[in-house]
């Protein structure tokens, strides 16, 4: 069962991936450095809510 964390997560990474890709295309850094943030948070999010999947499956 996918739980709201893992999807968020999910779309954070995919909005930092396009952002992180527009930033290198228009040789914008700032907008490159946000997208990797962005990226880095959806990863963390997804982990948490897959960390909260097995424990409520253990139970």
């Amino acid at each position: 069962m996918v739980n709201r964390d893992q999807v968020a997560g999910l779309a954070k990474q995919m909005k930092g991936s396009v952002m992180q890709a527009a930033g290198k295309a228009t040789g914008n850094r700032g907008t490159q450095v946000e997208g990797a943030a962005d990226k880095l948070a959806g990863k963390v999010q997804k982990a948490y809510g897959d960390v909260k999947d097995k424990v409520k499956r253990a139970f």
